[in-house]
């Protein structure tokens, strides 16, 4: 517990914004609240629209109009490419945000590589300790035995934090894993955010961005077994022992909705993953990404204003459409980087954010995706969800221009 209060102390120097934060206006007295704006000058790896306030579009002939401020409400999103990393339209997206379990996307991408998946492990007590108060939990018990699989299964579908501090007691404690995080955000480029905890429970000067979540997805896409936990719907999870001495188990289903549906809402079609989160700092955020034909994108949508029942998963599904509508009649506003050692650049626009190494590793190409991306995310394989085939082929980039196991909010920490 010392070392995660040091750790959140550094953080307040690092990145003093408590992300999503309301302050009170000196005209209403000091009395109402009111909705924080985004930094004048924000990061531009990327491309320079994306340090810009406000929505970044360029709409060729033809193109459908993108759904206004009334139906998107979210303080950032964007709207990408998942193969060619192209940005198609973005708001605010290099702004600091408190990311809730979206964050588990970097904890996926850092911890995932390093275990494999039928390795066995006994919890211990203290692996369960340390938790912030309202987790989400997939409900693992102390002294059972887990596979790996199960535990992944428990972060992707249920948000467990208990999943994710029973792995990183794997990984070398949570000291080590927040460590670990924050230099696999380095070297993806994504210098938008500061770790402070591993599964994106709230704390002081935790931040990310749509921009470093949408990063953090597509580099998590390449892994297989991070495809299969985050496009799977439903499953059985592990629960104890009976007296006929056989292991119970139990049903989870994924808290995102627009892969497992809700009473409100339809799956969306083509979904396949991939993380949605909610904190009371940090309001509903998600990332997913979707097919229609050939074509994949990724949205990342951050704290909506409205906050109607699953309006995170809505505002999603309306960038989902505008984006596969507007296939080829808009001109990129930026690019998703590639890693650090990619041999590829930030694509529109220059790395201008004060981290010289960045932008170094960042000025040695003009695009970056195509390939790399879909090496990863398939080069021919199929990810199968409810009847949904994610096929991703290879193609060259175009020309440079969650929720505890009984009800709770989804993602790492129930509302109050």
């Amino acid at each position: 517990m010392r070392t995660v209060a040091a750790l959140a102390s550094s953080a307040l120097l690092v990145s003093p914004l408590l992300a999503g934060t309301a302050y009170a206006d000196p005209k209403d007295g000091g009395q109402a609240p009111k909705v924080p704006a985004p930094p004048v000058k924000m990061s531009q790896v990327g491309g320079e629209r994306l340090g810009q306030p406000g929505v970044q579009v360029q709409s060729k002939a033809g193109a459908p109009k993108l759904p206004d401020e009334k139906e998107i409400t979210a303080r950032a999103w964007i709207v990408s490419d998942a193969e060619t990393g192209e940005v198609l339209a973005a708001k605010n997206p290099h702004w600091q945000l408190a990311p809730a379990s979206t964050l588990k996307m970097l904890f996926a991408d850092t911890v995932l590589p390093k275990f494999p998946k039928t390795q066995k492990y006994t919890v211990k007590p203290a692996d369960l300790a340390g938790m912030g108060a309202g987790s989400s939990l997939v409900g693992i018990k102390e002294n059972l035995t887990y596979t790996v699989r199960d535990l992944w299964l428990g972060v992707f579908l249920r948000s467990g934090n208990d999943a994710v501090h029973t792995l990183s007691a794997m990984n070398g404690g949570t000291a080590a894993t927040v460590k670990q995080m924050q230099q696999r955000a380095k070297e993806l480029n994504a210098t938008d955010t500061h770790v402070v905890t591993p599964d994106g429970y709230d704390a002081p000067g935790q931040v990310s961005s749509a921009y470093d979540l949408s990063l953090f997805a597509r580099a998590g896409l390449q892994n297989a077994d991070f495809r299969e936990y985050c496009s799977t719907a439903s499953a059985q999870f592990p629960g104890e022992t009976g007296k006929d001495g056989k292991r119970d188990t139990f049903g989870i289903q994924n808290t995102n909705r627009l892969l497992s549906g809700d009473y409100d809402i339809k799956p969306y079609p083509g979904i396949a993953g991939v993380k949605n989160g909610s904190t009371t700092n940090a309001g509903s955020t998600f990332t997913g990404v979707a097919q229609h034909g050939d074509r994949k994108l990724l949205v990342t949508v951050m704290n909506p204003e409205k906050k109607e029942h699953n309006e995170a998963y809505r505002e999603a599904a309306k960038l989902f459409d505008w984006g596969f509508a507007a296939d080829g009649k808009v001109q990129p506003v930026g690019h998703l980087v590639g890693p650090k050692g990619s041999g590829e650049g930030e694509g529109a626009g220059g790395a201008k954010n004060g981290d010289q190494q960045t932008q170094a590793a960042l000025n040695s190409g003009s695009g970056w995706g195509g390939p790399w991306t879909a090496a990863g995310i398939g080069a021919g394989a199929v990810v199968l969800l409810g009847g949904v085939a994610f096929l991703v082929r290879r193609r060259r980039p175009l020309p440079e221009a969650v929720q505890g196991r009984r009800g709770g909010a989804d993602g790492d920490q129930r509302k109050k």
